[in-house]
């Protein structure tokens, strides 16, 4: 099935969006060294400022859940991004750690929705069959993010100060929000089904319904497997594996690269030979793996590259193809308010395995992590159950399409 010349543009629109998105989250991590000393602030004060930002939008997402399938996506989209621009401009503006805390508050309580409305309007535009390349083309603001925004951002702070990389991301905020009101059309079919429910009610119907449970404990391990190695990786990278920290920049250039050619690939090859398998072979990938590197010892530049490159393209067939079929478990009526709740818990369950994985991991004197193998092997054991959770939800997903398009999950 070939894409229109307005579902390109759409593709295009909801890519770049995911892309500012991604960018404000990813860009405060490598700014705490300019951070610490400018605000004077200690590093669980740090830690506090990149944490609300998740627990802020995870709130959100439960709040809005009820109305998130009451209103045109379009308008709704316009509505959290604006209030996302603003929240990003104020952290370009402000001062102190307090202005910095509440800014964060502010970003996070409008940007965490947004990609919960992305996964509707992708759902809602685009039939199962293509809908794998939509999301292999949306994730690919990842790559983009490491390999463009996030050195430019850096740039920006050395060239000026810690304000303009957050400036820079309101003003391409500004330009997307345009593009938006001028060339997206409105998505509104869902309000021709009727719904009598009040919010309240219409969210705990989404919480309650069993079908919709297995897609929410799915999400839940999904976020554990995917984010608990995530904290430690640089600190790992350099004081067990003994790669120079001035090269950790090489590593996420090349990094980024593999997964900006393979997104789309794997998007296509979900579409071709079916979702679920897609994701079996990239969860076989990804525990190889994990496995061979929570076990390196010191290991030369390349192999380190090489093994990074495999295992986020492996985490990378992992994500695409399960929330191509996530978002074909709720009824169109309910989309919103699921893909609200699930982006909720995405976030609180990023925000609780990087804790968890905190308590596994112990720094020794020497910057040494012990226990990292223990940590891995968490890692896969997550990854084995999300995969009975995910066929469970595939021949749902099959119950649901009918044989004539089973080829498409």
């Amino acid at each position: 099935m070939k894409l229109s010349r307005y579902q390109v543009f759409v593709v295009g629109v909801l890519a770049v969006l995911q892309f500012s998105i991604i960018l404000d989250f990813m860009i405060l991590s490598p700014l705490g060294v300019v951070l610490l000393p400018t605000l004077h602030i200690t590093t669980s004060q740090f830690g506090l400022v990149v944490s609300v930002y998740a627990f802020s939008a995870g709130a959100s997402g439960f709040l809005t859940a009820g109305f998130a399938d009451r209103f045109d996506r379009k308008k709704l989209l316009l509505f959290f991004y604006t209030g996302f621009i603003l929240g990003t401009f104020l952290c370009g503006i402000c001062a102190t750690y307090p202005q910095l805390l509440a800014a964060r508050i502010v970003t996070g309580i409008f940007g965490g929705v947004i990609g919960s409305i992305t996964m509707a309007i992708a759902a809602d535009l685009f039939a199962l069959e293509v809908r794998g390349r939509v999301m292999g083309i949306i994730q690919t603001a990842f790559a983009v993010a490491q390999i463009a925004g996030l050195p430019a951002g850096l740039y920006l702070c050395n060239a000026f100060n810690w304000h303009a990389p957050f400036l820079m991301i309101a003003s391409i905020g500004v330009l997307i929000g345009v593009v938006i009101v001028l060339g997206l059309k409105p998505i509104d079919a869902h309000l021709a089904i009727k719904n009598d429910r009040n919010a309240f009610a219409h969210l705990l119907k989404t919480l309650t319904s069993p079908i919709y449970l297995r897609g929410f404990a799915a999400t839940v391990l999904l976020a554990t497997g995917g984010f608990m190695m995530m904290p430690f990786g640089t600190t790992f990278t350099v004081n067990n594996l003994g790669i120079n920290a001035g090269r950790l920049p090489l590593i996420y250039l090349i990094t980024g690269c593999a997964l900006f050619v393979a997104g789309p690939l794997v998007g296509r090859l979900s579409d071709a030979v079916g979702k679920y398998k897609v994701f079996m072979m990239g969860t076989a990938l990804s525990i190889i793996m994990v496995t061979i590197t929570c076990n390196l010892g010191i290991t030369p530049l390349w192999a380190v590259i090489l093994v990074n490159a495999i295992l986020f393209v492996g985490v990378t067939a992992r994500m695409i193809s399960s929330s191509t079929l996530i978002t074909a478990v709720p009824d169109p009526g309910d989309r919103g308010a699921y893909m609200s709740v699930n982006s909720s818990i995405q976030q609180l369950s990023g925000g609780l395995a990087a804790a968890l994985a905190g308590v596994i991991v112990v720094q020794t004197p020497s910057g040494r992590l012990e226990h990292y193998p223990l940590l891995g092997y968490v890692v896969v054991v997550a990854m084995l159950v999300t995969v009975v959770l995910m066929y469970s939800i595939h021949r749902l997903v099959l119950a649901k399409i009918g044989p004539a398009r089973a080829s498409a999950a």
